[in-house]
């Protein structure tokens, strides 16, 4: 397949790897752009049985995935359907989940919100020390996680842990992240990219079939129930942008400073929001 029906993705293909970097600047948005495409790209992928592994990079120094667009929440419905449906962020994530093939996040700046709930869907994700950081800053403005970061956290790292994250809003570092099992492995920047390079080719040399089977027993022990899960999640976070003090904290996030680049390098504005609502 020849990958060239995108504007956010940059790709490489060599020896059963896909080497896709994410170039959607300033900040790789997960906006309707970057989301329209990330789906059109998970279903390629998961169809080209020349891949066995998938790295996911960005080609922006500072940031992986910086969140989700927020002016999504200004043009959500305010009436929330009793019909539960998957967001567009959590099917993106199953799918790379679920594809018969590696999955893997190498983070070398900001994976924040959405871009978060993308590195914890993939199979593996390793990341760069000094560089990299995670966090789930929804809470903050009122929303609740929609991408399946409220049913992949708690099994990864456990409740008490989750909780701390999701409702703490806190960025981690890619040293306490590892400590706390959100992701593989926090790596020197220098070394991050030839180890993940050597542990995919050295999955890709394996035959695809094993490869196949052995993520799809895994996943039935660890995630036998994440599909309702991620209903629930995906309810819970439609009534929360459904409400109008989300909607103002949000209008309000975006006047000081979301969504820019020198606002989302360490997401001060969060300081700054009302704490009358």
């Amino acid at each position: 397949m020849g990958y060239s029906d995108y504007n956010c993705f940059q790709f490489r293909v060599d020896s059963g790897i896909a080497f896709v970097s994410i170039n959607h600047p300033p900040i790789n948005l997960l906006d309707d752009v970057l989301s329209h495409e990330f789906d059109q790209l998970g279903r390629e992928l998961e169809a080209d049985e020349s891949v066995r592994v998938v790295i996911l990079q960005s080609a922006l120094p500072d940031y992986f995935i910086a969140h989700s667009g927020l002016g999504r929440v200004g043009n959500a419905s305010k009436v929330v359907s009793h019909t539960r449906s998957f967001r567009l962020t959590q099917a993106i994530g199953e799918r790379f989940r679920n594809m018969p093939k590696a999955t893997i996040a190498q983070v070398e700046g900001r994976a924040r919100g959405g871009g978060s709930e993308i590195a914890l869907a993939v199979d593996m994700c390793f990341a760069a020390i000094g560089k990299a950081i995670f966090g789930q800053p929804e809470v903050a403005v009122g929303l609740v996680p929609g991408g399946g970061a409220t049913q992949r956290l708690p099994r990864l790292i456990g409740r008490g842990r989750a909780l701390e994250v999701l409702l703490g809003c806190n960025d981690l570092s890619a040293e306490l992240a590892e400590r706390y099992g959100y992701i593989n492995r926090a790596l020197p920047a220098e070394e991050l990219r030839p180890f993940v390079e050597n542990l995919a080719r050295r999955i890709a040399s394996f035959p695809a079939h094993a490869i196949a089977h052995a993520k799809a027993a895994v996943d039935a022990g660890a995630f036998g129930s994440i599909a309702e899960g991620l209903l629930v999640e995906a309810h819970e976070s439609d009534l929360s942008v459904a409400s109008e003090v989300t909607q103002t904290r949000v209008r309000e996030a975006l006047r000081v400073g979301a969504e820019t680049y020198e606002g989302e390098l360490e997401m001060d504005y969060l300081s700054r929001l009302s704490s009358n609502t």
